[in-house]
């Protein structure tokens, strides 16, 4: 018996479970069927790899596992229902037949089914985070500013309309590509952004999310080389360079203008740049290709002092004509905060917390909490702190603040008190 499977197990689920999952769905048809049986062929590897070793193609062994124990659960309630044996005879002789699909696209069709327009767009986003990410229904509810229930309830009625919609399980044809695109990029993005910065937990990034981002944005951008496809790529190997620098050895946060920059991943940098310039010399400018512009700004930096943030704010003043969204007001704001002072960003950043979409957006509070920190307005930076960390649930990020709010204690000369959650 080898004592580390269990270990290596453990490694396998968090880095194939939602590859396996993808393929199980294509396989059986069936989204609650599927997950049954992802979770049959981990109980049956916790049961035999200790015993047998981990096979050399863990998820192939794991897809043909959760695939039978499927089939032989269909057969043992078709006792009850005799519809469910006409679909377990089929699915078993496809399986004989081994007429499988390349499984590498998998999570490309699962992404694409979930974001089918049949669906709403709240729950296409939603059903994505589940199935795709792994998110449970309670951090979904976060982003939402929603309720566990509600979100729960959305993805089940989602499941159910692909079901009886019978809404296939494909990568569309190519002249449906472009009408599809603009959703799929947006799920894309946020699998992304959850790796980038996860939205809870111990650690600030997931991987294991962000790789696949890139990979399925590769995939999207050899099927249709779209100046916003090819944005998106770029602006998420500009950001995922500097994953390692973003983390000290403790795992706490290093701001952007604190990172060491030679730990930057110089490679997704060469190819990000590239990206950008390919969108320029086409002269397409759409959401994605001006944010991965302003981040190949920041990669081309030497050092934060060799930052033009001239250029950034320019390309800012397009991006808000592009997406109008109070997330892209309050990074413009941050940035002229970095050209023209701390009181000129401040100023904006007030005036955008006014919206009541922005309350319960913790960044824009941390944002203007430095600004405050920076002009020396130590009580209300204090408040804005504090209030940031009330709305903030990821490990690393809750660590930086608490550090804040220490150091200003210590300025003022008065003990600080460790907030509580």
């Amino acid at each position: 018996m080898d004592a580390s499977t269990p270990t290596r197990l453990e490694a396998i689920y968090r880095r194939e479970s939602r590859r396996v999952l993808a393929t199980l769905i294509r396989l059986l048809g069936d989204f609650d069927l599927a997950e049954e049986a992802l979770h049959d062929a981990f109980r049956a590897a916790m049961e035999q790899w200790p015993q047998t070793g981990v096979p050399e193609q863990p998820r192939a062994w794991l897809v043909s596992a959760g695939r039978f124990k499927a089939i032989d659960g269909l057969r043992r309630r078709a006792r009850f229902d005799a519809s469910l044996a006409q679909i377990a005879d089929t699915l078993y002789e496809q399986a004989a037949r081994g007429d499988d699909e390349d499984v590498e696209d998998d999570r490309l069709r699962l992404i694409f089914t979930c974001c089918h327009p049949a669906l709403p767009a709240d729950a296409q986003i939603a059903l994505t985070l589940r199935e795709v990410c792994d998110l449970t229904t309670e951090e979904i509810a976060r982003a939402f500013l929603s309720t566990p229930s509600t979100i729960a309830q959305r993805i089940v009625r989602a499941k159910g309309k692909i079901r009886q919609a019978c809404i296939p399980y494909r990568v569309p044809p190519r002249e449906e590509l472009p009408e599809r695109l603009d959703v799929v990029l947006h799920v894309v993005y946020l699998v992304f952004n959850e790796g980038y910065s996860a939205s809870s937990g111990d650690s600030l990034t997931r991987h294991d999310l962000s790789g696949e981002a890139i990979r399925l944005g590769r995939l999207l951008a050899e099927l249709l080389p779209d100046p916003e496809t090819l944005g998106l790529l770029a602006l998420m190997l500009l950001q995922e360079s500097r994953r390692v620098a973003r983390t000290d050895a403790e795992g706490d946060l290093v701001l952007l203008e604190d990172q060491d920059r030679s730990l930057w991943d110089r490679a997704p940098i060469a190819e990000g740049l590239a990206l950008v310039q390919r969108i320029w010399s086409a002269r397409r400018f759409g959401p994605y290709g001006l944010q991965a512009s302003i981040a190949a700004v920041h990669a081309a930096a030497a050092s934060p002092a060799h930052t033009d943030w001239n250029q950034i704010v320019a390309i800012y003043d397009l991006l808000v004509r592009a997406d109008a969204s109070p997330v892209v007001a309050l990074n413009r704001a941050a940035a002229i905060a970095m050209r023209d002072g701390p009181a000129a960003g401040l100023a904006l950043i007030e005036g955008l917390l006014e919206r009541d979409d922005l309350q319960r957006y913790a960044p824009a509070h941390s944002a203007s909490a430095e600004l405050y920190r920076r002009l020396e307005r130590i009580g209300e930076a204090e408040a804005a702190y504090r209030r940031a960390l009330e709305l903030t649930s990821q490990s690393a990020q809750r660590r930086f603040l608490e550090r804040r709010l220490g150091e200003i204690g210590s300025s003022r000369g008065t003990p600080h008190r460790r907030p509580g959650r």
